[in-house]
């Protein structure tokens, strides 16, 4: 397979060292809940729907929150494969990544308070096609794991600044509340 990242691997990282100070990205994302647990959302250019299972009382839309967690897990450590298999030289033909994680959903409502509303564990089994020999493979491995930013994000306390702004509702709206 050919090296189509290397170059710009290194363009990235030439130019991120040469001007750190304009490195930052700020990523955003909007979401307006449609009906029930349904959300529309939009990144980018990009219209994504999620919704709960049934069996949480949604209508199975579209994936669920933390399913996106999981999936931006998956295409992040495939795209870093690409990105440092090219820039170290080792070939790769294929990545493919199966991602699970259990949530007991007793946090979530306040069932146990000593039970986590989040994941209490995820395990990722990435599947790597490759000639290289497996001393590289590790390498490469050990390279995605240290620089994978969905990695980092999970395995790192990132502060989350939740801020509310309420909106004057309509008379029928505040009644039916």
């Amino acid at each position: 397979m050919e090296s189509r990242y290397k170059q710009l691997f290194y363009d990235l990282q030439h130019a991120l060292g040469e001007a750190p100070h304009a490195a930052a990205m700020t990523y955003e994302v909007q979401s307006r809940q449609q009906t029930g647990l349904a959300s529309r959302i939009a990144v980018r250019r990009f219209a994504l729907a999620a919704d709960a299972p049934e069996r949480l009382g949604g209508r199975d839309g579209g994936p669920n929150p933390a399913e996106y967690i999981l999936a931006a897990l998956a295409a992040c450590q495939e795209a870093t494969y690409r990105y440092y298999a090219d820039a170290l030289e080792v070939p790769l033909d294929s990545v493919a990544v199966r991602v699970e994680g259990d949530i007991d959903p007793r946090g979530q409502f306040a069932v146990d308070p000593s039970v986590r509303p989040g994941f209490g564990d995820i395990v990722a089994t990435v599947q790597l096609t490759s000639s290289a020999p497996e001393t590289d493979l590790r390498r490469l491995k050990a390279a995605v794991d240290r620089h994978s930013p969905v990695v980092d994000i999970l395995r790192n306390a990132t502060p989350v600044h939740l801020d509310l702004e309420i909106v004057a509702g309509s008379e029928d709206s505040v009644a039916a509340a």
